[in-house]
């Protein structure tokens, strides 16, 4: 469990671009945004260490990833919308996970491979049709609460 889980989100100005040594990420349509000292994130092994799921993980903001971040599924499937040139490039091993993807575009990238390389900021929306309701035990943010009793076979 993240130190960052159990803190809200505090806000941040993001008319004023982040401070030199500074990471800002937006995850869109939920216009969440975190901000650290680049270098300073723990890994917990969510996708490779800095990357898009690694950061919303750390900040407990739902990117669905039900292969556990290992790049065998497309489930954390974003679109890069700004901040491209400071994130990796992608591997062959994405490259090749992406042609199963639904609607790639020039932008999509993998949240588990699509490495924060510098600081800088960065806004990734995660498509509609990605967004799943329960998975791993955790709701999107804003989605009722689902009970579905007690179920017997």
């Amino acid at each position: 469990m993240s130190a960052h889980e159990s803190k809200p989100l505090p806000p941040i100005d993001l008319s004023v671009p982040p401070a030199d040594d500074i990471v800002r990420v937006t995850f869109l349509p939920e216009n969440k945004s975190v901000e650290f000292p680049f270098g300073s994130l723990p890994y917990e092994g969510h996708g490779e260490p800095m990357s898009f799921l690694d950061v919303a993980e750390n900040y407990d903001i739902f990117l669905d990833h039900a292969c556990g971040g290992v790049c065998a599924c497309t489930t954390c499937h974003l679109w890069i919308k700004s901040g491209e040139n400071g994130i990796s490039e992608p591997e062959d091993k994405e490259l090749d996970r992406m042609e199963t993807a639904a609607d790639i575009q020039l932008n999509s990238r993998l949240g588990c491979q699509a490495i924060i390389e510098k600081p800088g900021a960065y806004v990734v929306e995660i498509p509609k049709w990605n967004r799943n309701y329960v998975q791993e035990g955790k709701p999107v943010s804003g989605a009722p609460a689902r009970d579905y009793g007690n179920i017997s076979e």
